[in-house]
């Protein structure tokens, strides 16, 4: 995605001192085959709180595209999320096999934020290991009664939450070590 980022295509990042943008919000993404999950943090990186459920774009001749002119639609409504919110990062769930392996799963989503990163070149892209995020959100919001009919776009936003808020939770770790370390780095 960026210079910044891991040169291992396949690898996850982690947050990182030393290339951390600062204080600013935050994209969490989870990508599926239908849906797109769109989570996002405060300015501060503390908390994340859902956006909104991003409609796949078709594949094929017809596929629908977006006011950028050739590019598909939902790539071009989550740029408009990442420019509206002023985000200075945008995190991207990486779905791999429980044994850590990149499945098709895995596959689409470096894909995704390959694609995303050509619209958005000037904003860090980060592949965040996400294994089980979408099963522990759906398990969440069937124990706090929400119905099944209405689940799958609130699965899909609790999933980018939960990408999201490991992630800040890991930077807040981060900095707060490398500022101990002598540092003094703003969370």
């Amino acid at each position: 995605m960026d210079a910044e980022a891991s040169s291992d295509a396949s690898a996850s990042d982690r947050p990182d001192a030393a290339t951390d943008p600062g204080r600013g919000r935050r994209i969490g993404i989870d990508v599926g085959t239908v849906r797109i999950g769109v989570a996002s943090s405060d300015p501060d990186g503390i908390l994340a709180t859902p956006v909104e459920t991003v409609t796949r774009a078709a594949k094929g001749k017809g596929a629908a595209r977006g006011a950028a002119g050739g590019v598909p639609a939902d790539l071009a409504r989550i740029a408009q999320i990442v420019r509206e919110y002023e985000a200075v990062e945008i995190i991207v769930g990486l779905p791999r096999t429980l044994r850590g392996e990149n499945g098709s799963s895995a596959t689409l989503a470096m894909k995704f934020a390959e694609q995303l990163h050509a619209v958005l070149p000037d904003v860090p892209i980060r592949l965040s290991d996400e294994r089980l995020t979408t099963v522990t959100a759906a398990r969440a919001l069937r124990d706090s009664g929400v119905r099944a009919r209405g689940q799958r776009q609130m699965i899909d936003q609790a999933a980018a939450i939960s990408i999201l808020q490991g992630w800040l939770d890991e930077r807040s770790a981060v900095l707060r070590s490398a500022g101990d370390a002598g540092g003094g780095v703003d969370a």
